[in-house]
């Protein structure tokens, strides 16, 4: 991947929970704790990467209980965006 796609982070209200109910409604999107493949991946650094840290060392480097990161592959912008609106229909954020 000479030209691979972009990351984006995103806090979802309400916190962990919601974070969590927010990728169980993911299809299309694959939910991995490592980013980069040529497919769509989240992740949720307060449950998987940064799981063991305290939430206080957490907070002070950024990784807040609601984060989302998205490595962005190679599917279709438009099928993208779909599952991630269902996803946040589906959770009744």
């Amino acid at each position: 991947m000479k030209a691979g796609g972009g990351i984006i982070s995103f806090v979802i209200a309400g916190g962990f929970e919601w974070a969590r109910i927010f990728l169980d409604q993911l299809d299309l999107v694959s939910l991995t704790a490592i980013l980069g493949d040529k497919r769509t991946i989240a992740t949720h650094p307060a449950s998987t990467t940064h799981a063991k840290l305290p939430t206080t060392d957490m907070t002070a480097i950024g990784i807040l209980p609601g984060l989302i990161r998205l490595s962005i592959g190679l599917e279709h912008v438009d099928d993208l965006y779909e599952d991630i609106e269902q996803a946040l229909r589906l959770g009744h954020y």
